[in-house]
């Protein structure tokens, strides 16, 4: 054999090769003995490679000649140094060059060579060892067709052509029964882990049929099935010139060796190709694998002598351990089968394994069997039927079925009813394993009811808030708060509502980092963009519920930003929300700040400054807005002045206490709004006020901060605030006296009496100084009197209290009157005390104090105070003590007094409807008409004019036909002949009025030709001297009159007529009506109309 010829599995390594090399060997025993017994000889060999510094003499002459070796020799030689890479190498360029090298195919085919066991065989001079090594770690074999890579093809080798050395052979038998053991424990392994991942990710048999049966729901992948595909469609591209696309697809999937089938799974037949299965139209007749069992062995004359020894003792123990080892073999094999038939039972359709039942003893076929049971009509072909026939076994297939069912049973039930759904779902949700089916659950209870009413979605919120109790604050964030913000801009507001109220339902269960950004976030988007009032109102609400969790110092600003634009709603609800709900809440937050003193009010108070200070006028909607929230902040106000008292530490050792009175404190507007909530019950309530009382009685205020700042700062600055205001605005005076009420009343009669009367009292001074009747800035002619009165006075309604009230009012009559000042003040407090009806007693007695003073002056001021009492007290009062008085003050001596109350008995004859009363009123005032003393009385017959003119319209008909228009058409008459003309135009001007309001009137023809017609007549004639342009349009209401009458003489039907109503002419009653507006617009007006003209 030739020098040059390479053993590819010489049993040295390649550095005692080279070492060999160097020595000169003893012997010239050729080396190209081929000990290759696993190679394949191939016809189609490669061209050998020359190798140009290899100098050798075949026939020994010496001659150098070039010695070539051949391609597969270098493999060969790089495999048995584990040069893996290089070889790799040389394979991909003989593949490129179109000269595929079998050795390296078979080699790089299979995965077994890569596969090593932890310990390896240290190397030696024994080549059978080394080879044995080699086969044991994986080395190369010889495939013939498909590799299989099952065990069987090791159990085909024939050991006997080997060697007939029986040591050798049994060395070689017990090494390749270690590789079938560490084989088959491998293959358990890998059964074992399929086994459970079939266990874990099984999709039960109904759930297939439910996909089937359901094309829009999709089967998940598996990964057995993801792999396979990708290999089919990489191989589909390779075959169709794809191979940009292969290579693409290979790096997305780089898990997954595209060039072996063998990785894609366990046993798994390789299908036919993507054009093939599509031509078989999706058909699951796949052809079997084929299998090849490979026989591989070596030529014993291959072998030299150093190989074979004869060791019998070593003989004995090998057969020994064979047979143990084939032993455990079959143990593993049948534990092997085991795992794949449970595999099988798996997959296999239902549940969980069918229980044995006792079978008849009949010789039927199973086939006859099958066909009678197939007469029960049971089909589990459907969805529905794959739900039924499969009972689930486990909590987890249990929520698995309801994950399924509950989306198709849903649809399916009356909406009236959909909320008996609510529990399972929630349930479902709760439970399910699967992200997205939780998902897709909460979905549906969000949508459950298209438009849910007040009881459904009390239900859905009670589901909201169990489940969130039930996952914690990571998953409601994740799964909840996504369904609400779904739908916060919802076409129906049932389902906006619900949001809102969603939002602060689950505050308690939110991270505090949601709370006070997601969640507050989108409740001041809702409120600020939503126009629907009840969503508005639940979304205040549940800003409230936020401000009581929220704990970021931060959000105050901002909080109190959303507390004004509450406030500021045009919605009733919506205000009345942020009082019950908001601001206590708020309250609460801000008085852990310290910020409720320090901020909150005084930011308040500086506001309601700067809307009295405004150029613009008053705008009364936002003085509401802040003065009702400073009233809503007293009770907080007060419990932080209970809670850091002198006496606080103490208020826990009292054991006997005072029960509280039920009215003790105002009825508050929602339990939050309760003082006793605000400091933690009745009994510790009862406590604090006790320790409070006694404190402020006997003890003083010394120390005490929080009730300093009260009388020290608030208060005085109330006061101040109070002076301001315009007495003749009636919304303010009403709302500064709730204010005070409220106030007095909380902190109770002690403060009020100790520290809020001396105040009061230290400005309003009653006495005439403190009257300016010049200028009118008197403090006793401000907004302070009546809510002093009205707001502090009347807090208790003890005998004293009563009694100081009374003494003030007759001190305020009195000095206004005598200093001649306006009596705005006292109006407004006769007007605010007289809506309450538990007042006109009182009332009345201080009115019979000025009835009864021996001043003209008090006398008249009581005389037209009784006006503004009249419309509020009932009838008997008014039979027993308002006309009684008023008809003493009609006799007085002075004729300003009796001029006094001719207002009075209009309104009465404009309120009462008792005929006897009426007559008594009708006979006082034909009186003042008829009496000569009152002929030339100019003020009383102005006074009587005006008073006709107003209550005429909405007296009774019959006064008003017989007793006002006969007696205006005699003052008319009367005026037209007025010497004094002064007097002619003041009366003709105040029958221009009486005349106009009572154009409207409906006017029977008798007396519009006896009274109205002749008055007007008369009028006018008195208007062509003062002023023509009236004259005009009295001429138009003439001839109307005219008009109406001349029809009524035609046959026209009878009845009443109103001259406003039926001007002739749109142009003559637009006119009318256009100069009727000019001239009752002010008395200014009227009196330049009426000047004669130069």
């Amino acid at each position: 054999m030739a020098a040059g010829s390479v053993n590819p599995f010489n049993t040295s390594d390649s550095d005692e090769e080279a070492e060999r090399r160097r020595e000169p060997s003893p012997s010239a025993e050729p080396h190209g003995a081929s000990l290759a017994p696993f190679s394949s000889q191939t016809d189609a060999e490669p061209r050998a490679l020359s190798l140009p510094g290899t100098r050798a003499s075949p026939g020994g002459d010496g001659v150098p000649t070039e010695t070539r070796v051949s391609v597969d020799a270098v493999a060969a030689q790089l495999l048995r140094d584990q040069y893996i890479l290089t070889a790799l190498e040389l394979h991909t360029e003989l593949l490129e060059a179109g000269r595929e090298l079998p050795r390296l195919r078979d080699y790089f085919s299979n995965p077994g060579n890569f596969e090593r066991q932890s310990g390896t065989p240290p190397a030696c001079k024994d080549p059978g060892a080394v080879a044995l090594s080699e086969w044991r770690g994986g080395g190369v074999a010889t495939r013939v067709g498909d590799r299989t890579g099952s065990i069987s093809t090791l159990d085909s080798l024939d050991f006997t052509r080997y060697s007939d050395d029986g040591n050798r052979e049994s060395d070689e038998r017990v090494a390749v029964l270690e590789f079938e053991l560490r084989k088959a424990k491998e293959t358990i392994q890998a059964l074992r882990t399929n086994l459970t991942q079939a266990t874990e990710c099984e999709i039960p048999s109904q759930e297939r049929k439910n996909y089937k049966s359901s094309p829009e729901i999709q089967e998940p992948i598996r990964p057995l099935e993801k792999r396979a595909l990708n290999f089919l469609v990489n191989e589909y591209l390779l075959k169709n010139e794809y191979k940009l696309s292969s290579i693409t697809f290979s790096d997305e999937n780089d898990d997954q060796d595209f060039e072996l089938w063998d990785d894609v799974g366990l046993n798994t037949p390789k299908p036919p190709d993507l054009l093939q299965l599509y031509r078989n139209c999706g058909s699951s007749q796949l052809s079997p694998r084929e299998m090849a069992d490979v026989a591989v062995g070596m030529d014993t004359s291959d072998l030299t002598k150093d190989f074979i020894t004869q060791e019998p003792v070593q003989r004995i123990e090998t057969i020994q351990i064979i047979q143990e080892l084939e032993y455990q073999i079959s143990l593993l094999n049948s534990e092997k089968q085991s795992l794949a038939e449970q595999i099988t039972q798996l997959q296999s359709p239902g549940c969980r394994p069918a229980r044995e039942f006792c079978l008849p003893d009949r010789k039927l076929s199973p086939a006859f069997h099958q066909a009678l049971l197939s007469f029960c009509h049971t089909s589990a072909d459907s969805r529905l039927g794959s739900e039924v026939s499969c009972i689930a076994d486990s909590e987890e297939s249990v929520m698995l079925m309801l994950g399924r069912c509950l989306p198709h049973i849903v649809p399916n039930v009356l909406l009236a009813k959909r909320e008996e759904l609510i529990p399972l779902i929630l349930c479902t949700a709760c439970l399910h394993p699967e992200p997205k089916e939780r998902d897709q659950l909460l979905h549906i209870l969000f949508n459950l009811i298209k438009r849910p009413d007040d009881d459904q979605r009390q239900m859905i919120l009670t589901g909201c808030v169990a489940f969130a109790r039930h996952v914690g604050p990571t998953r409601v964030e994740a799964e909840l708060l996504p369904q609400c913000w779904e739908q916060i801009n919802h076409k129906y507001p049932e389902r906006r509502l619900l949001v809102a109220e969603s939002c602060g339902a689950l505050a308690p269960y939110l991270p505090k980092e949601i709370r006070s950004s997601l969640v507050l976030s989108m409740l001041q988007q809702m409120l600020a963009e939503d126009k629907v009032d009840l969503v508005r109102e639940a979304v205040v609400r549940s800003l409230g519920i936020i401000m009581g969790y929220i704990d970021d110092p931060d959000k105050y600003s901002q909080g109190f930003e959303l507390m004004l634009l509450s406030l500021s709603d045009l919605s009733e609800r919506v205000v009345s929300a942020t009082h019950q709900v908001f601001i206590p809440a708020f309250a609460a937050w801000t008085t852990e700040l310290g910020n409720l003193q320090s901020h909150l009010i005084p930011s308040l108070l500086t506001r309601i400054e700067r809307l009295l200070q405004g150029e613009h006028g008053l705008d009364e909607h936002k003085l509401h807005m802040f003065l009702s929230a400073l009233q809503s902040l007293i009770p907080p106000l007060f419990a932080v002045v209970l809670q850091n008292a002198p006496f606080t530490g103490r208020a826990r050792l009292a054991n006997e206490v005072t029960p509280i009175e039920v009215t003790r404190f105002p009825r508050p507007a929602s339990p939050l709004q309760d003082v006793s909530t605000l400091v933690g019950g009745r009994e510790q309530l009862a406590a604090l006020l006790h320790l409070y009382e006694h404190q402020l009685q006997h003890e003083g205020t010394a120390g005490w901060d929080r009730l300093l700042w009260v009388v020290n700062q608030l208060l005085p600055r109330l006061i101040e605030i109070v002076g301001g205001i315009n007495v003749s605005s009636s919304t303010c005076v009403h709302e500064f006296s709730r204010f005070f009420w409220r106030l007095c009343r909380t902190f109770g009669k002690t403060f009020t009496n100790t520290k809020v009367k001396p105040q009061f009292q230290e400005i309003l001074r009653l006495s005439e100084e403190n009257v300016d009747a010049t200028a009118g800035n008197g403090v006793l002619t401000k907004a302070t009197v009546p809510i002093y009165a009205t707001g502090v006075l009347t807090c208790y309604n003890q005998e004293e209290d009563r009694k100081l009230l009374i003494a003030f009012l007759e001190d305020v009559m009195t000095t206004l009157s005598l200093s001649h000042a306006p009596l705005d003040s006292l109006k407004a407090s006769f007007v605010e005390l007289g809506a309450n009806p538990a007042y006109h007693e009182l009332l009345l007695t201080v009115l019979w104090f000025g009835v009864v003073h021996t001043s003209a002056l008090v006398r008249c001021t009581a005389a037209r105070m009784f006006e503004l009492l009249v419309k509020g007290v009932n009838e008997t009062l008014v039979a027993q003590r308002v006309v009684p008085a008023l008809i003493t003050l009609s006799s007085d001596p002075e004729i300003s007094v009796r001029i006094s109350t001719i207002p009075a008995f209009g309104t009465i004859m404009e309120t009462v409807t008792q005929r006897e009363l009426l007559e008594r009123v009708k006979m006082q005032l034909a009186s003042f008409l008829e009496d000569p003393q009152y002929q030339d009385q100019h003020s009383l017959h102005m006074e009587i004019i005006k008073t006709f003119g107003r209550v005429g319209p909405n007296a009774e008909p019959r006064f008003r036909d017989e007793f006002v228009l006969p007696h205006l058409h005699k003052l008319a008459m009367v005026n037209n002949m007025q010497t004094v003309e002064q007097k002619r135009m003041d009366v003709a001007s105040q029958l221009f009025e009486a005349y106009s309001a009572l154009s409207c009137c409906f006017i029977s023809e008798e007396v519009m030709l006896n009274h109205f017609l002749p008055g007007l007549r008369c009028l006018r004639s008195d208007m062509e001297h003062l002023s023509p342009e009236h004259e005009v349009i009295l001429s138009s209401m003439v001839k109307e009159c005219e008009l109406k009458v001349e029809s009524r003489a035609m046959g026209e039907p009878p009845g009443s007529m109103s001259i406003a109503a039926s001007l002739v002419g749109e142009d003559a009653k637009t006119k009318f009506l256009s100069k009727m507006g000019q001239l009752t617009t002010s008395g200014a007006m009227l009196a330049n109309v009426f000047q004669r003209k130069k």
